[in-house]
């Protein structure tokens, strides 16, 4: 069994490295588990837990669906909480709406289904998770600081390939090993 997810690996810029050391720096006396910046993607699918003979399918659906897909650009910009005010859970750098992203995970799912995979229970909400909130301390605070980012832009990302990735969980962190990449002609 591998624990499976196709994705888009973001190359975060200059100013998404900044701003993420700003909120990071700001939110410091929180426990708050962030992402590192060099392991950042886009999950489009997330399989879980999946046989390997099951891989093939995965792969040819992701085939089939990079076919009737075009390169395109994403915009990172504004970030904000999953979860209550109250009780957050997650903050996210979001992704404006995009027809080539729409289009792409479209077919992604239209392809795995043919295969037997069911679709996602909840929409799907393209967002860059940055941070797991395990705590807070300071609530009003944690909105102040946030809220000074709602309404940022933070970098385009130019999409050429998708990667169907392995995630091993481990204490220090998830480690992110490529099983396939496809290209976006």
């Amino acid at each position: 069994m591998k624990r499976l997810f196709a994705a888009i690996k973001i190359h975060p810029s200059a100013r998404y490295i900044s701003l993420f050391n700003e909120i990071t720096s700001s939110l410091r006396h929180e426990r708050i588990k962030w992402v590192e910046p060099s392991s950042m993607h886009l999950t489009l699918k997330f399989f879980g837990e999946t046989d390997e003979t099951r891989i093939p399918e995965i792969i040819q659906a992701l085939d089939e669906a990079i076919a009737k897909s075009k390169p395109f650009t994403l915009k990172i910009a504004n970030t904000g909480i999953f979860g209550s005010r109250y009780d957050p859970k997650i903050i996210w750098f979001g992704i404006e709406q995009q027809a080539g992203l729409e289009i792409l995970v479209k077919n992604i799912f239209t392809g795995l289904e043919k295969c037997g995979w069911q679709p996602d229970r909840q929409n799907f909400v393209p967002h860059l998770t940055i941070g797991r909130i395990k705590g807070l301390k300071d609530k009003p605070l944690f909105q102040q600081i946030i809220s000074k980012y709602n309404t940022v832009t933070i970098q385009e990302e130019n999409v050429t390939e998708i990667i169907l990735y392995e995630s091993i969980l481990r204490p220090e962190g998830p480690l992110y090993l490529q099983v396939f990449t496809a290209k976006l002609l």
